[in-house]
């Protein structure tokens, strides 16, 4: 039976704008077993990173109500001190930017050192030396030795990209959150950066959780997908399930997106509007809703829940149900089905 690592319950992250506070992430419940990569997937500002960030008690001006359970215990609003503890020995991050997430005034070895020492204070500086050497060749790096004593800006984007992973696994953490791991790298450094994440999750056990938008990244490295709209998951379940019979709107609309290999389509789908503002999210009903108008508003729930279809595959809304796009509709009435 898969060993429960991390229980999200009813998470809601709001942010204040004015005088409101808004939710970024609204009634999310997750769970992430060990040895186990967990994407969630969705457009650009549906709420994954802000996730993330609860998770690992990023935020400094949000409100967070709900569970964050790790290993059973809740970190949702304990101490700074607690989390610190916690936070680059139990939990790893990858970060997005590895720009923006390293020091560019330190040099690589000892940003890669000072996240050793600060959990473990018991090797020496010649033993702490050799062990981020060891980091940097685990992650691929080449020349490991010289990488030690160069600044962020003397790398290229793949580089810092593994030295930000080899920082999150110095202290091999039990769960690992990658947000978007391979945005702006190549097809070919990006291949090389899941193998790796791949092989680290192989080697320490690690529970994944893998924030990503690129539907042929999570084919590769999932087990389980959860599919995030404004804030809410409108779907979870197995990576199968999910590519073999997606069901909720968005999720399938995802799907329709992505280019034919074979070249049978015409045209690209493209999803109508966008993610709406976080002041502007509607608080009730189907939040996909007015990105299909051509679905009738009696197929939409007044109060969306997650609905289990069959064991593991939650879809959120019964608007799944009656859900087909313009084409399929017309293609139908071109051949006389009503």
């Amino acid at each position: 039976m898969a060993e429960k690592l991390l229980e999200i319950k009813n998470l809601k992250t709001s942010f204040r704008i004015r005088d409101e506070y808004h939710a970024a992430v609204d009634d999310v419940t997750l769970t992430v077993n060990k040895n186990e990569v967990l994407a969630i997937v969705g457009e650009s500002g549906c709420g994954k990173s802000a996730l993330a960030f609860s998770i690992m008690g990023l935020h400094t001006r949000a409100k967070i109500e709900g569970n964050i359970l790790f290993k059973g215990e809740d970190i949702a609003n304990v101490a700074p001190s607690k989390l610190n503890k916690l936070r680059g020995k139990n939990m790893g991050m990858i970060f997005q930017d590895p720009l923006t997430a390293l020091n560019p005034l330190m040099k690589i070895g000892d940003q890669i050192g000072e996240a050793i020492l600060l959990h473990n204070n018991t090797l020496s500086k010649s033993q702490r030396r050799e062990k981020v050497v060891n980091l940097l060749q685990k992650v691929g790096i080449p020349r490991p030795e010289h990488v030690f004593e160069q600044y962020p800006h003397e790398l290229s984007g793949g580089m810092r990209q593994r030295v930000v992973i080899a920082t999150a696994i110095a202290n091999e953490p039990e769960l690992l959150i990658a947000d978007e791991p391979t945005t702006a790298l190549d097809v070919t450094i990006q291949s090389q950066i899941l193998d790796l994440i791949k092989d680290l999750k192989d080697d320490m056990d690690s529970g994944i959780v893998l924030i990503t938008h690129d539907l042929g990244v999570v084919a590769e490295m999932a087990d389980r997908v959860a599919v995030m709209y404004a804030g809410q998951i409108v779907e979870v379940g197995d990576v199968l399930t999910l590519f073999e019979e997606p069901l909720h709107p968005y999720t399938r609309s995802l799907f329709n997106s992505i280019p034919n290999a074979h070249g049978t389509q015409d045209k690209l789908h493209v999803i109508q509007g966008i993610v709406p503002a976080l002041q502007n999210l509607p608080r009730s009903g189907c939040r996909f809703a007015p990105r299909i108008p051509w679905i009738d508003e009696a197929a939409h729930e007044e109060q969306p829940i997650l609905h289990e279809v069959k064991p593991g595959h939650f879809v959120r809304c019964t608007c799944y149900k009656h859900f087909k796009f313009p084409e399929e509709t017309k293609e139908e009435q071109h051949h006389g089905v009503s």
